[in-house]
């Protein structure tokens, strides 16, 4: 049921707008994830659906053996979005990283839970890459001060990839949305890593605005970013506007945007790790003021050409290649904030908790009472405090 009114959709609706587009950008990127886009083209055509067979479906590879993706299938994305929501629910207050040294490590590595991946039921750390698992390394094992607990990460899109509630509990204050992601976030990464999560979750924040739109959005998430991470997505919004009125075919954008981001993001297509990197220095994944993950600024980029079709953009995203799960997840969340619960495929939907053997609907729903309390207890601290000063200044 559609709960929109004059000012746009509920705050539930937004909510469930956002961690539909989360999963359903994750299962639509997932079978693809680390194809190029030309190498998406040769083997899909394009892809436009949850209902697509994972590119190694027949491969032989020891790395890949006990795995599976496709058809609705998602990853660490939506997982470790879930399990930030589970936090809210848990501590029922603004976060810090000491949340991320008790709460995300209980979440990832001793709460059980069905990993479709996986085909079983563990600790979702058994399917987490590095950048995931130094979140247990660094608090539980090293027992560090949880603000260092980004201290040494390979820098990567790993926290922002899941910090989008974070804009939901600061529903319109992308300011405090962005203080709060880095504030949780300093306890799994740094650099331009950490920058991303806080700019991500000020963009969610900035959708949920009444009457906005995605120029808006994009105009707040430059002004938050700072060094490398806000040169990208001004590059790329630069260009997506360019291409947007021109009515540029897809593959032209793609190629547009690939060349925009490559002085911030050298890696290219090139993203497997091979026995043939060992020992190799890389400037990719390094504390850097200079460069920026790539996944916002695109993300951000496909929004802008979409227009704020949530759809398009996610489609658009994926079918660019290279970490096509998180590029759909990130214009997923921005744009199903935005949007609201209208853009929830009811068939999608179905699919998606049926082979994830979930109930998105449920647990956004108990997010969704968390975080209106959360904003309620926000609220009435601000009337409270701009009563004080008001007596002060008599």
């Amino acid at each position: 049921m559609s709960h929109t009114s004059a000012n746009g959709p509920s705050f539930a609706g937004r909510v469930r707008g956002l961690v539909h587009g989360v999963a359903l950008g994750d299962a639509m990127g997932a079978p693809i994830e680390k194809l190029s886009a030309a190498e998406i083209r040769e083997k899909y055509g394009r892809v436009d659906t949850i209902n697509t067979a994972w590119y190694r479906d027949n491969q032989s590879t020891d790395i890949r053996k006990g795995r599976v993706r496709g058809n609705g299938i998602v990853t660490d994305d939506t997982f470790m979005t879930l399990a930030l929501m589970e936090i809210y629910n848990d501590v029922k207050r603004h976060i810090d990283a000491w949340d991320m040294a008790d709460g995300m490590v209980r979440e990832i590595a001793w709460r059980q839970r069905w990993i479709p991946e996986l085909q079983r039921k563990t600790a979702l750390i058994e399917r987490l890459f590095y950048p995931e698992k130094w979140i247990f390394q660094r608090h539980q094992l090293s027992s560090c001060d949880p603000r260092q607990g980004g201290i040494g990460n390979m820098v990567n899109c790993g926290a922002a990839m899941y910090i989008a509630p974070i804009g939901a509990v600061n529903a319109a204050n992308p300011q405090a949305a962005y203080d709060e992601a880095i504030t949780f976030a300093s306890g799994h990464q740094q650099s331009y890593g950490l920058e991303a999560a806080g700019v991500l979750a000020g963009a969610v924040a900035a959708a949920f605005v009444p009457g906005t739109n995605v120029d808006e959005i994009v105009k707040t998430a430059h002004g938050l970013a700072k060094d490398g991470t806000r040169t990208a997505i001004s590059e790329i919004a630069e260009a997506a506007e360019v291409l947007r009125q021109k009515g540029a075919e897809h593959a032209e954008v793609v190629a547009e945007f690939h060349e925009k981001i490559a002085p911030f993001s050298p890696m290219g297509d090139d993203l497997n790790h091979t026995a043939k990197r060992a020992g190799q220095a890389t400037p990719n994944y390094q504390p850097s003021r200079f460069l920026s993950i790539e996944e916002l600024p695109l993300a951000l980029g496909f929004a802008i050409v979409a227009n704020g079709d949530f759809k398009r953009a996610i489609v658009d995203g994926v079918n660019s290649g290279r970490d096509t799960d998180s590029i759909g997840v990130m214009a997923g969340a921005i744009l199903g904030a935005m949007h609201g619960e209208d853009i929830i495929d009811a068939q999608d939907a179905d699919q998606l908790d049926k082979i994830n053997k979930l109930d998105l609907n449920a647990e956004t729903g108990a997010f969704v009472l968390t975080a209106q309390n959360i904003i309620k207890a926000d609220d009435e601290s601000a009337a409270n405090i701009a009563h004080q000063r008001k007596q002060m200044m008599v």
